[in-house]
Order: structure tokens, then sequence, then C-alpha cells
């Protein structure tokens, strides 16, 4: 067991210095984003955003969506039908939309997600004229350049598309909302300067052009996750995904365990489903940390137990702990750089994105593991079966 620590700790301690010098590389990125001027272009932009069902700050979410300062787009909110909760919030905010805003309805999705179905239903009825779509969510609430940051670059037909990430703040002190938010924390890093990205559904850009050029109406046909097959398609085309760090968004999350536990297992097994390369090296990486902290406890506590000296296990258990909130304290300094006027609040729950960040680990093995037994997915009431990245049942509405 000894020698397993020992292999296993030096592989972590490794990782944990290559993961310390990408944090300092997205710290700098991010930085650069910030200082970077979006300039005046001002494309027609169709901003999309599908709703379903009340959640915390849904009137001020969709509002920010209507105070963009790009002078030259359309909200289009879209639902599956008039009866849902959210309709009437909805109408409220687009009826005192100072952009022009549309409300449509798309009625039930047959044989894929709800979330992918309002948006193949928007995009064909949008007018030609537009020449750059751009997506949001509606747990979000993205800042007033948001909409011209995102799509400045697309200037450079080389360039896909571009995406950014959320970032949970708790609008509750409960553990749940806590764990939720801290399990997001390094999803953000993921996504890198020149890494090979993916697209996030609660903010990406891409020409209108090139959206039809790949065919992705087609591809979400069948698709519970909008993100994930657009990325496969930007992919599969050798199309580049620009992550735009200035472009965070911040999203105000409140969970318990069960609504937790679906959340972060319904991301896992998408994830497995649509993209099994990077399931797969996450799984090994957590499941590394996770054995190299396990065991190195258990050596530590068995040296005591018979008096010899434990400093050298001590050393290699926490070393790789050590870095994993080092890494994380780069990631928060990053976060309130990009989010500024929330510096306040978020340097208050800091405690949040680095302490908790030691064991969130677990939760993830606990994810990674679900997935190996299951396809079925609960989202926002509904209950999916994932069978293959172009094949999703319906099971309950």
């Amino acid at each position: 067991m000894e020698t397993a620590f020992y292999v296993l700790s030096v592989l972590q301690i490794a990782l944990g210095l290559y993961l310390l010098l990408q944090g300092l590389q997205w710290l700098y990125y991010a930085r650069r984003r910030c200082m970077a001027d979006a300039g005046f272009y001002a494309p027609r932009t169709a901003v999309l955003c599908s709703c379903k069902g009340l959640e915390p700050g849904l009137e001020r979410n969709l509002t920010t969506l209507t105070e963009f300062d790009h002078q030259n787009y359309e909200i289009f909110f879209v639902l599956a039908s008039e009866s849902d909760p959210a309709h009437s919030i909805v109408k409220r905010v687009a009826a005192a939309s100072r952009a022009k805003a549309r409300v449509l309805i798309a009625g039930a999705p047959v044989d894929c997600g709800e979330k992918v179905n309002n948006l193949r239903f928007a995009i064909e009825q949008l007018p030609p004229d537009f020449e750059f779509l751009a997506f949001a969510d509606s747990d979000g609430r993205p800042g007033k350049s948001w909409l011209k940051r995102l799509v400045a670059p697309l200037t450079d037909s080389r360039i896909g598309a571009t995406t950014t990430m959320r970032w949970l703040i708790p609008n509750r002190s409960d553990l749940p909302s806590a764990f939720l938010a801290a399990w997001n924390a390094p999803v953000v890093t993921m996504l890198t300067e020149k890494g090979k990205n993916f697209c996030w559904g609660g903010g990406t850009a891409i020409r209108r052009s090139l959206f039809d050029q790949l065919g992705v109406l087609e591809e979400w046909k069948y698709s519970v996750s909008d993100d994930y097959s657009l990325t496969r398609s930007l992919h599969q085309a050798g199309r580049s995904i620009m992550f735009l760090p200035d472009c965070l968004t911040v999203s105000y999350v409140e969970a318990n365990f069960p609504s937790l536990l679906e959340f972060t297992n319904r991301q896992i097994l998408i994830t497995r489903v649509y993209a099994e390369k990077m399931w797969a090296f996450g799984f090994a990486t957590h499941t590394l940390y996770c054995l190299t902290l396990l065991l190195g406890i258990a050596l530590t506590v068995g040296d005591l137990a018979a008096g010899l000296p434990a400093f050298h296990h001590v050393m290699l258990t926490f070393l790789p702990v050590l870095l994993g909130m080092m890494r994380s304290s780069l990631r928060v300094a990053a976060v309130t750089e990009v989010l500024s006027s929330l510096r306040g609040q978020i340097m208050g729950q800091a405690w949040i994105y680095i302490l908790l960040t030691v064991i969130i680990p677990f939760l993830y093995v606990a994810n990674f593991i679900t997935s190996l037994i299951t396809r079925k997915i609960r989202w926002r009431t509904i209950t999916y079966e994932v069978i293959s990245p172009n094949q999703t049942r319906i099971l309950a509405n």
C-alpha cells in the first residue's frame, strides 16, 4: 500500500504543479481580456434564451438581457407552453424591454431536450437579416457589455464561435448551495486561451452562416444538449472555440441535497455521452486525488498509532491539497477582477471556492460512478434517457 501511495502522490503533485501553472496563465489571460477594447462592431444579433419554470431572481436575470450596450440586437424568449410558470414574467420583461423582444411558444419536445427544441423553433422563425446568434440562459445575469464582448472577436472569420462560463454565487448560507458553487468553480478554468474548448449554452455566439453551414439544427434534432452538440459540430469541422473570461456570467443559486445531486449527476452524465474523452480524463484525475488523500490519511494514522514518524506521509498527502487550494485562490483572484462589481460578495464567500474544493473531488467521483450505472437524467421536471449524442428518450414530463 505504501508503494502505491508514493506513486500516486508523485503523480498527484506533478498534476497539481501543472494545474497551478495553468491557473497562473488563466489569471493573466483574464486580465488581458478585461483590458481589451470591445470596439464598435455591432452586427445584427439575435439573443436566444430558453425559459422554463421559476428560479431565484428570474425577472432580474431576464431584464439584464434587455440592457446590453450592443446597439443592434433583438431578444427571443422561448418557452414550451403558455402554461409555464415563467410565462407571465417573461411577457412582462419583454413588454418593458428597451431592445425589441419577442416571446415564442415552441410546443412540447419530441425525442430531444426541451431547451434544444425551444432553440430550434426560435432559430427557424428568425428573419434572414440576423448575422449572428447569441445564446443565453435564464438563470444567468450577464453584464451590460457581455453581448458586445461576446460578438466582437467574431470579426475574425477563422474563429468558429466564442463562449464563456457561469460563476455560481450561493443565495443562501446552507451547505448544498455552497457545495454547488464549489463544484462548479473548477469548470471555469477548464476553458483556456488556446485549449480545445467547448461551448457553454449560457454564453455562446456564432455567425449564423456558419451555424447553418454546420447543420446544427439537424444535429440538435434528437439531442438533449445544445452546447455539447454545437461543440461536436464545430470540432468535426475543425473550427476553433474562443473562450472569453471577460464575459463570465454570474448565476445566483439555491440548492438542497437532492437538487445538488440532480444537477451534478446530469452534467457528468451528459459529458460522458457527448465528450467521452473529457469524461474519462476527469474521472481519472478526480479518482487519483481521492485515492491519494485516503491512502495518505490511512498511512499517517497508522504511523501515529504505532508511534512512528509520520511527517513524510503528511507532507505527501497534503501537498497536493495545498497546491489545489493555491490554484483555487488564483481562480478567485481572476474572477474578482472580471466581476469587479461583485468583488466584496465573492471574497466574503471565498472559503467556498478555496476550502470546499478540497473535498469536492469526492462528489465528482460519486457523479462519475453514477454516470456508469444510469443513462437517466432529470432536467427541470422532465426525465430523459440519454442513449447517445443523437438519441434521446423522454421518460416523464
